[in-house]
């Protein structure tokens, strides 16, 4: 991932294109749906040409919109802001309701739109800080008001990130820390009461990936975009950075081999060794040489997989 001006943002698409499943915990949690992981989720372009008051258009670019296909469907827009932002209710009304009429229907004299169910990631927040924004339409034939749920970095501890499977929410965990990672940074025991949290994080990230609840390339996804957050917002702190860095991105990869390993040759399975070669090399983290190792399979056969255009090859290299 490229040095960007939006490297929150950034992450939060990543995560979203890369382990899609993740979000519907965040959904559940949010929305009281009861999602169970087996649903399929269609994403939009959320690139939109919003029509100003003068005639002219300029395009904004939400942070996702996807559709949820269980028993029924249902359209999602959901925003990711570091800090909480007043004008945040005036740009989820404007994508809204562009989602809305890039879907309305038009019959001979009746335009339909539906809006889409709304919500907000506040990375930064204060106890000023609301639960939920709301959004009132005032037309000649009535009025009516809508909620925008809010959901607040700050609010959950690692327990209950763990406890209701937000991992989504772990590359953003660091901002709960934010306030003290100047002295965590000063201070060689603070650090390491840190780095000790890291630590167990990426534990139960394993155990998660052991129990087959996620996947290695989901585990070592989630650790990167931990990485690229912590970069940004600990800039200016370099042993925060470089400890609670090696602690995400160190050692994750001997825990990885050995277990593809493992089971490999525990399960003798050709496909399966397939399918950990596949996650290795879309994490890009290890050579074609190494997971050759670590799967049993031939630089031949890593090749081919290589080149299905499920991942590319040259980010193994």
């Amino acid at each position: 991932m490229k040095s960007t001006s939006t490297p929150y943002d950034d992450v939060f698409r990543t995560l979203l294109n890369d382990c899609s499943k993740l979000i519907i915990p965040l959904i559940n949690e949010v929305f009281g749906e009861h999602y169970t992981g087996n649903e399929r989720i269609v994403f939009s372009p959320n690139e939109h040409f919003i029509n100003q008051q003068d005639g002219e258009e300029y395009e904004c670019i939400t942070d996702t919109k996807f559709k949820i296909i269980g028993k029924e469907t249902k359209n999602y827009h959901w925003e990711c802001q570091s800090t909480a932002d007043s004008s945040m209710a005036v740009r989820i009304f404007e994508y809204a309701s562009q989602i809305a009429l890039d879907e309305g229907e038009i019959s001979v004299n009746r335009l339909t739109v539906t809006f889409p169910h709304s919500a907000v990631l506040y990375l930064r927040s204060s106890k000023m800080t609301p639960d939920e924004m709301h959004i009132e339409i005032k037309t000649p034939g009535g009025s009516i008001t809508y909620s925008i749920p809010v959901m607040k970095m700050q609010v959950y501890t690692i327990d209950d990130i763990f406890e209701k499977n937000l991992l989504f929410l772990i590359p953003f965990y660091i901002f709960t820390h934010e306030k003290e990672l100047e002295e965590c940074d000063k201070n060689e025991d603070k650090l390491e009461i840190l780095k000790q949290e890291y630590e167990d994080i990426k534990k139960r990230l394993e155990d998660k990936t052991v129990e087959g609840e996620i996947d290695e390339y989901t585990k070592c996804t989630i650790a990167d975009m931990s990485k690229k957050v912590l970069e940004h917002l600990a800039d200016k702190y370099e042993n925060v950075k470089k400890g609670v860095g090696l602690v995400m991105g160190g050692r994750i990869l001997d825990y990885e081999a050995k277990t593809i390993k493992n089971e490999g040759l525990r399960e003798g399975k050709s496909e399966g060794r397939k399918e950990a070669a596949r996650n290795l090399i879309r994490a890009g983290k290890m050579s074609l040489e190494e997971i050759s190792e670590c799967v049993n399979l031939t630089l031949d056969e890593l090749n081919v997989l290589a080149s299905e255009g499920a991942v590319k090859q040259g980010n193994a290299q």
